[in-house]
């Protein structure tokens, strides 16, 4: 038997980009794409430290790398200031009455800040912070609603070299304590709560919860959105702006060391321990400015958004960090997609003039179960970029968000990226990759991408096997936060001196990577191991289904069986021939081994606020009957519950 990952299916649909596009694009052509991917690889140092010199440095680096597997230093003996470079630096270079942030609030009302007005918000919070005694390397948990406050936040924790760790404002008050203990937070800075689906998520009472438990934490800054009566503990607790009517707007940004610890960002979904995954500053800033610049081809009249929350990853890298080091307009908004209706993204599109708009396959297989009706009868013809994030895109999902969202004209990044890997690392470059719906094509420049099968041999195409990177990169992790062993034996086990991504992924013909998806969402079916996201892009593919997630389930027999969730489009019954009719369909598509031995008809999959389908929670589900997990990340709760009964009939 082999231990590699089997790949049943094939896309032959190309989409060139157009030669307007890739005309006024910044790598115009796949001939540019190669040289210079092949200089990233060859000569790291030449080529990032040009990339590097377009950022501002205090003090010039002596070496741009200095690598002992699996640590990493970039940049070394450089010194700069990360919020420096995504405030200060565009009030000299034309762009400081140029709207840096649009957000929209769910509610309705809305706000622009310009780079002036974010430079002086960010510098009167900068020294709120000093006034509180936070100190260079402090650790300062964020908890915050998606508003321009929680941005504000991080970058003045940059501008004074402190370590922000930002927990998703989804997240329950055991997991802040969690991740409060692990990296030992002076303070923690939060909200009176948030908006989502017209609802109020109490922010400050799960961190009073939290605090019941932690109690090393000095000062709680409170930012108030909703502004409802809330407790305040005296001598702990102050309000963001009483502080900030007591400091004054101006603040010198210091240099850090390129090495300075910029954020420890908690990864989700494990049930054991979160892993505390550390970023430092000069390749990391220059990893999320270079991916921006060129993988979203972002030009200075872009309006841009990236639909995640800063509680992630994605928040940190495309909202945060690499948009605003590129100078560009960027929209937030802080509610739910479907608040008060799905036509709320395609409102913000047409009212702001998105010209780049990044979200994840989740929701766009959630506006398309939704109705075409919500896109059609909103102008989208601003946009000029479409771009996913999240998980791998099934080919149908692909086909509709270019034809209806695109209008089959805008060219579809699909990245490939970790919390871990701290930038996109696997992307089409819009104006010279061809496309095929479902694959993220190429990896970035610097990237050393390959498929190796478990002797450590490389894969041939159309063979599946892990995904690894051979080379360091800038903007890679430096360790998981207090545990170097836990790092070594998490990444840089499996083949010396490599990164192993822990998904499984294959290459076709073209070079082309297609991820499989988590190597433990893999089933071994009869000795056959089958990529989840190959079973479930199958079950899309027919014309009722909406969305769909597989799991697999112990069978005594065949090792795994295969079982299904699917949730089918608009007015589609639900029956067992339809079920007979889909197992058919995975059957005719894949093949008889990966036909699901069950199918669950659901309204809807459990999801965390930011898309994510938690299948941790479906393998518990058929396994046991019953989900004993923590579900606190849910955007709802009721999910679990009817799914439970839906299993007991």
């Amino acid at each position: 038997m082999s231990d590699n990952i089997e790949s049943h299916l094939s896309e032959n649909r190309i989409f060139k980009p157009s030669k307007e596009f890739s005309k006024n694009a910044r790598i115009k052509s796949m001939a540019q794409y190669k040289r210079m991917h092949k200089e990233s690889i060859e000569k790291p140092g030449v080529f990032w430290g040009r990339e590097a010199k377009e950022l501002t440095w205090q003090k010039k680096w002596t070496k741009a790398l200095d690598w002992k597997a699996p640590y990493a230093k970039w940049f070394v003996g450089g010194k700069l200031n990360v919020c420096e470079n995504c405030v200060d630096r565009h009030l000299t270079n034309g762009r400081a009455n140029k709207a840096a942030i649009i957000w929209e609030g769910e509610p309705g009302e809305s706000r622009t800040l310009t780079y002036r007005q974010l430079h002086r918000e960010v510098c009167q919070f900068a020294n709120v912070l000093l006034a509180q005694g936070i100190k260079p390397k402090d650790r300062v948990l964020i908890y915050m609603p998606m508003v321009p406050e929680a941005v504000i936040a991080m970058l003045a924790c940059a501008r004074i070299g402190a370590v922000h760790s930002v927990v998703f404002g989804g997240f329950s008050a055991e997991s802040i304590v969690d991740r409060l203990s692990d990296c030992k937070a002076k303070a923690v800075i939060t909200a009176d709560g948030g908006y989502r689906r017209g609802g109020v998520v109490p922010l400050k009472a799960n961190v009073d919860e939290a605090l019941k438990k932690y109690k090393a934490v000095d000062t709680v800054i409170v930012h108030q959105r909703i502004g409802d009566k809330i407790p305040m503990k005296r001598g702990r607790d102050v309000y963001w702006h009483d502080e900030a009517a007591r400091v004054p707007a101006k603040h010198v940004a210091k240099a850090f060391d390129s090495e300075h610890p910029l954020f420890i960002l908690y990864t989700s979904g494990s049930t054991g321990k979160p892993k505390g995954i550390l970023h430092t500053s000069g390749g990391y800033l220059t990893g999320t400015y270079s991916t921006c610049k060129y993988i979203f081809d972002m030009q200075d009249d872009d309006v841009y958004w990236c639909t995640a929350d800063v509680g992630w990853v994605t928040g940190h890298s495309y909202i945060t960090y690499g948009p605003l080091a590129n100078g560009v307009t960027q929209v937030m908004y802080e509610g739910a997609p479907n608040h008060p209706d799905f036509g709320r993204f395609w409102d913000i599109v047409e009212k702001y003039g998105v010209t780049i708009f990044y979200t994840a396959p989740t929701a766009i297989r959630a506006f398309i179960k939704a109705g075409d009706q919500f896109p059609d009868s909103r102008d989208l013809s601003s946009l000029r970029l479409l771009g996913t994030v999240g998980e791998p895109i099934n080919p149908e999902a692909w086909m509709w968000y270019h034809e209806k969202i695109g209008g089959g004209r805008c060219p579809i990044v699909d990245t490939w990226w970790q919390t871990e890997t701290g930038a996109i690392m696997i992307s089409p470059l819009p104006g010279c990759t061809p496309t095929k719906p479902g694959t993220a094509t190429l990896p970035f420049f610097g990237v050393d991408a390959a498929i190796l099968d478990e002797t450590g041999e490389e894969c041939a195409p159309n063979e599946g096997g892990k995904l690894v990177i051979r080379k360091p990169w800038p903007s890679m992790l430096r360790s998981i936060y207090g545990d170097k062993k836990r790092y070594r034996d998490t990444y840089w086990n499996d083949y010396k001196g490599m990164y192993t991504a822990g998904d499984g992924a294959r290459t076709d013909r073209q070079g082309n990577f297609w991820i499989v998806g988590r190597l433990d969402d893999v089933l071994n079916v009869s000795g056959h191991r089958l990529g989840t996201a190959e079973v479930e892009s199958a079950l899309v593919e027919h014309k009722t289904v909406a969305e769909s997630a597989v799991v697999g389930r112990p069978h005594e027999i065949k090792g795994q069986g295969v079982v299904a969730f699917v949730t089918v489009k608009g007015n589609v019954k639900t029956s067992e021939a339809l079920a007979k009719e889909l197992r058919n369909h995975v059957g005719k598509v894949i093949g008889a081994i990966a036909k699901p031995d069950e199918i669950y008809f659901t309204p809807s999959l459990p999801k965390t606020r930011s898309g994510k389908i938690m299948r941790r929670l479906l393998k518990e589900l058929v396994a046991t009957g019953e989900v004993s997990g923590n579900i606190t990340t849910l955007e709802d709760y009721s999910v679990i519950a009817d799914l439970q009964k839906n299993l007991k009939k």
